[in-house]
């Protein structure tokens, strides 16, 4: 039952991310996989701090950093050439 509750806060972790980065959502799939790994690389990010998540709202929190970090990164390695343009 756990897992899917993580699959439910990764996937309102990674569309939320979408809309403070994009401004839209990118779908269902690609929503969940940034948020899953959006947690893990928040989770990570945090513990560098000696920060640790508490509860729902903690994680959820968590992964929303980790994933608009991710698509941050995401951003800059695939747009290399638009940048060349302007």
């Amino acid at each position: 039952m756990y897992f899917l509750w993580y699959l439910l806060l990764g996937l309102v972790a990674g569309w939320i991310a979408n809309l403070i980065v994009k401004g839209n959502g990118s779908g269902l799939l690609i929503n969940l996989i940034v948020g899953i790994i959006g947690g893990l690389l928040g989770g990570w990010m945090l513990s560098l701090f000696g920060l640790v998540p508490v509860g729902t709202i903690g994680s959820l929190v968590t992964a929303i950093i980790g994933a608009i970090v991710l698509l941050w990164i995401v951003a800059l390695i695939r747009h290399p050439e638009t940048k060349k343009k302007k």
